[in-house]
């Protein structure tokens, strides 16, 4: 093989791959905060198809976005030790009365929840999010700044992307304002907690993308938090012993 065909030039270059990507996270994001729940779906569908576009022109294969059918083994591993870890933290907090009445915020039946849970979290908010955050975004930075780089600029993004979502309504939500209220003072402290906390968890989504080199183990990780924190936010509704 010829030096010439070894080497593979991207149809789109990083400045732009960048760009692109960032802008149509931040068009993704904006659309939901607008439109609210109806546009989940298609705003989730769309951002995959987008981001898959800009991979493509981007020169990005299976093993730059953690999907090379290699990485599935550990994929699981990783992703699904620290979802045990996350769901045995569930339930201990469960057993503890005060916990579980600070965090009671039912808003719909145990129906719902489970379908919410299992089914909508992981395609509206966990797949979309985990491809573009340590799937293309973090692909991206690492093929062209390094490791470090790549989960610094991705977690600080993720962090700023729950801007909204800290703003608006939900069961999460609603036990923070109980505790801190609705008030400007309340509204900063839950906002800056929320990106605070996000971010950090980003650093910890990226640093199980990079150990297992697979995107499944940030996918379980973050499907463990949300979906069976929604599962645990409804527990908190039972009535106590």
């Amino acid at each position: 093989m010829s030096a010439r065909a070894a080497v593979h030039t991207p149809a789109v270059r990083f400045p732009v791959s960048l760009g692109l990507t960032l802008g149509t996270m931040a068009a993704a994001n904006l659309t939901t905060h607008r439109l609210g729940p109806v546009a989940d779906v298609p705003v989730a569908v769309g951002l995959v198809g987008a981001l898959s576009v800009v991979a493509r022109a981007s020169d990005l294969g299976a093993d730059d976005l953690g999907l090379a059918r290699s990485t599935w083994p550990s994929g699981l591993r990783w992703g699904g030790a620290a979802a045990v870890i996350v769901a045995a933290g569930y339930g201990v907090a469960a057993l503890i009365p005060a916990v579980r009445d600070a965090v009671a915020a039912p808003t719909e039946s145990w129906q719902a929840a489970l379908v919410r849970s299992l089914v909508v979290i992981g395609v509206v908010t966990v797949i979309p999010e985990e491809f573009a955050f340590r799937g293309v975004l973090w692909g991206l930075l690492r093929r062209e700044s390094g490791r470090r780089v790549a989960t610094v600029v991705s977690s600080v993004v993720f962090g700023l992307w729950h801007i909204f979502p800290a703003l608006g309504g939900g069961g999460a939500n609603d036990s923070v304002v109980g505790i801190l209220g609705d008030g400007p003072a309340g509204t900063l402290l839950r906002v800056a907690g929320t990106v605070l906390f996000t971010g950090l968890a980003g650093v910890l989504l990226c640093e199980l993308r990079a150990r297992s080199g697979s995107l499944l183990a940030p996918i379980l990780l973050h499907w463990a938090v949300n979906g069976l924190g929604e599962l645990f936010l409804q527990l908190g509704a039972l009535p106590g012993p």
